[in-house]
């Protein structure tokens, strides 16, 4: 069965399927129904969790082994299965397709993956999930939808916002989703439940942790490596989900990309800000910026923050804060 993402809570409170596929590449929309269902199961009586991520190398007897273990305890068990290729191959796809088969009522087996391409969707794994149990697949917001999504979530948080409220926060977090939740929480936690001005988001900007995202790409920009790594440290420290920080760093790297092409063709850098939407008072931070790197060098980094963000999403091996830490001392470099 296939379901829309404003379907899953009414299906939940009246059912719970054998197998899901949850698929999409919107971070915290694809987490939040993952955390839907998970709360459902525990609800009925699902009290123990096994994940298993199928990485390059994955030995897919472990997820056979799973199901061969339930038979020895009366334990109902949720079974996860990390996909982040969307491709398991020849041998993982038959294991998932014996696993889905095997499901029964004291076991619930979750696949997530990214956006699937058609061959994916089209593949006899996918297909075995969805006629025995659900696909779900999680499309991302666009911008022109965001403020009403914004808008809807400040309200189910308990808060009224004004008309220019909504409108503060979808620009300040440019359509990524994980940003505008955090924004909404820190707000919420910040003023309680009841009106908000555009007032208070700005005096909750300013009174926010002394470590965002925001500071960091301003350090780097500005030279500043010491100061860049201290912040990428708070941010982690604080809990803030690495993802934010690749999109924080991808956005910045990808203006400068288009900056430094620009002057490459022999147009003027003032000019070319200016029409990238550089802010003035962050003009200066990124002339130097500019002034301290060759032609192709941001180009280099952007790839690089791409990798990194796959780490962060789970997509490849690797520590993506690490990976961070090199691209913001690449940035900040002298």
């Amino acid at each position: 069965m296939k379901l829309q993402a404003n379907q899953l809570s009414s299906h939940l409170k009246k059912s719970l399927a054998p197998c899901y596929l949850v698929t999409g590449d919107e971070h915290l929309l694809v987490a939040e129904a993952l955390d839907d269902i998970r709360e459902s199961a525990r609800a009925r009586g699902f009290s123990m969790r096994e994940l298993h991520v199928a990485t390059t190398g994955f030995d897919w007897g472990k997820l056979a082994a799973s199901s061969a273990n339930l038979s020895l305890f009366a334990e109902q068990r949720i079974i996860e299965l990390r996909l982040p290729t969307g491709k398991p191959g020849r041998v993982g796809g038959q294991a998932i397709i014996e696993m889905a088969e095997q499901s029964a009522a004291e076991t619930l087996f979750i696949v997530t993956a990214p956006k699937l391409d058609r061959s994916a969707a089209a593949s006899k794994w996918a297909k075995t999930l969805e006629r025995l149990g659900v696909s779900l697949t999680i499309w991302p917001v666009g911008l022109r939808e965001l403020p009403g999504w914004i808008a809807n979530r400040m309200r189910g948080a308990g808060l009224q916002p004004e008309p220019d409220v909504v409108a503060l926060i979808a620009d300040r977090v440019e359509g990524n989703l994980l940003a505008a939740g955090q924004e909404i929480e820190k707000l919420r936690l910040l003023l309680g439940e009841g009106p908000v001005t555009v007032e208070d988001v700005s005096n909750a900007v300013a009174n926010s942790s002394r470590y965002d995202v925001y500071k960091l790409t301003d350090a780097a920009l500005g030279g500043d490596a010491a100061r860049a790594v201290k912040i990428l440290g708070g941010l982690r420290a604080e809990g803030v989900e690495p993802v934010i920080v690749m999109w924080a760093l991808t956005r910045e790297l990808r203006t400068l990309s288009m900056l430094d092409d620009a002057v490459r063709q022999g147009g003027n850098l003032g000019a070319a800000m200016q029409s990238s939407g550089v802010w003035r008072n962050r003009q200066g931070l990124v002339r130097s910026c500019m002034g301290r790197h060759q032609h192709g060098a941001f180009h280099r980094m952007l790839k690089a923050t791409g990798r990194a963000d796959a780490a962060a999403k789970g997509q490849r091996a690797g520590d993506p804060w690490q990976m961070a830490c090199d691209i913001v001392v690449g940035m900040a470099r002298v």
